[in-house]
């Protein structure tokens, strides 16, 4: 019997990081939901360049990677259902993609925290760095991206 349902989802929650640090179906699903929740019109290829960003490079495997796609896009689509939303996919020129129906374009968490960015933003920096060289805009942006995938992964805890 499936009495899942019945726990606090805080515990549910937990079960979830669990079994999203234990197996890499899992990790990609919960990948692709929470970047569909956050945003839409999204194409296969650019929702995988944003998982592999997440897990890692070939995490839909090598060979039948299309496959595991489309069965991890099935069960995001369940899961979407379950929770009132439509998952659809839009062959549109101007937005094509992976949306959920009636739902805006982002999120409004990631308007606000795209608005807390652009609020931060300093207009001195920015004249600072419209004057360095495409290498040292380049060195900046691996050294973040570095770091990012370090801190993601625990690295230096």
């Amino acid at each position: 019997m499936d009495t899942i349902h019945q726990l606090p989802p805080s515990a549910a929650q937990a079960l979830l990081l669990d079994a999203r640090q234990r197996d890499l179906v899992t990790a990609r699903r919960a990948a692709l939901l929470n970047i569909l929740w956050q945003e839409r019109y999204l194409t296969r290829q650019q929702l995988i360049n944003r998982v592999e960003m997440i897990l890692g490079k070939a995490c839909f495997g090598k060979k039948a990677w299309k496959d595991a796609f489309y069965r991890d896009m099935r069960l995001v689509k369940t899961a979407f259902s379950k929770a009132g939303f439509q998952l659809k996919y839009s062959r549109d020129t101007q937005s094509a993609g992976y949306y959920l129906a009636g739902e805006p374009i982002l999120h409004p968490n990631l308007i606000k925290s795209i608005a807390g960015a652009l609020g931060e933003l300093d207009p001195r920096q920015i004249e600072i760095y419209r004057h360095i060289s495409p290498a040292q805009k380049f060195y900046q942006a691996s050294s973040i991206i570095d770091l990012g995938k370090r801190v993601s992964a625990g690295v230096g805890k």
